[in-house]
């Protein structure tokens, strides 16, 4: 059991060494931007035809009343 303990913290270690070795670069940030006003766009876009389409389905006479 410690043997795979000291494997697994090595390993660990070796993985921060490396992530230190190359800073971030800033492009998550963009990415989380583009990604939030896509997931906007299309909750905007999906609401309008939802409108569109029951105002269209509240117009049609069924000849019910």
């Amino acid at each position: 059991m410690l043997h795979h303990v000291r494997t697994f913290w090595e390993l660990m270690r070796a993985r921060i060494t490396l992530l230190r070795a190359e800073p971030e670069r800033g492009e998550i940030t963009t990415t989380v931007i583009v990604t939030a006003l896509m997931a906007i766009a299309a909750i905007v876009i999906v609401a309008i035809i939802v409108a569109k389409l029951t105002a269209k389905a509240a117009s049609i006479d069924l000849g019910l009343g």
